[in-house]
Formats: structure tokens, C-alpha cells, sequence
């Protein structure tokens, strides 16, 4: 089983069989989104990372994922860069209280 927790283990179970209903391949993919782990630039590129390889493991069209991680890599770019000057500000900010 991949979880531990018996709720987590209900959830994916539940997944597997819609899945297999629908005629659907591949493992299922449980995962909750935390609004405390969006809350920074941070958590966001972490997000786009796991979605990114979640796209490129799927079974697909290859122009429209192809496209669809150029999406989210110009996305990405962006959280980047906004980490980047969110950790920057900070420094200022700590500089500027210690003077």
C-alpha cells in the first residue's frame, strides 16, 4: 500500500477502482492541496514541479503536453523569480531593522 494512514489508503483505493471503471491506466495520483504550502513563491514552484512530472509521466498526446509544460515552465518562471525577490526583501528588510 502506498500510505500508512488507513484514510489515505480508503482514498486511494477509491481512485484505483473509478480508474479501473473508466477504463482509465496508470496509478493514481491522492494528493491534497494544503493552502499553507501555496501561501509562498516557494510552495508554488514546488507544486508546478510535481505537476510538471506528473504531465510528463501520463500516457498522451505528445504536442499537447509538450505545450502544456511550456505553459507551466513559464509559470514556474515567473514563482522563480518572485522567490528570488521574496528572499531579497526579506535580506533588505533584516538589514534594515538591525541598522
Amino acid at each position: 500500500m502506498p500510505y500508512k494512514d488507513p484514510e489515505k489508503q480508503k482514498e486511494y483505493q477509491r481512485e484505483w477502482q473509478r480508474m479501473k471503471k473508466a477504463g482509465e491506466s496508470g496509478k493514481p495520483s491522492i494528493r491534497t492541496l494544503n493552502p499553507e504550502e501555496i501561501r509562498t513563491a516557494q510552495g508554488l514552484r514546488d507544486l508546478l514541479s510535481e505537476v510538471i512530472s506528473e504531465v510528463r509521466e501520463t500516457n498522451g498526446d505528445t504536442f499537447i503536453k509538450a505545450r502544456l509544460v511550456g505553459y507551466l515552465v513559464s509559470i514556474g518562471i515567473k514563482a522563480v523569480e518572485t522567490a528570488d525577490h521574496e528572499e531579497r526583501l526579506s535580506n533588505l528588510e533584516d538589514k534594515l531593522n538591525l541598522e
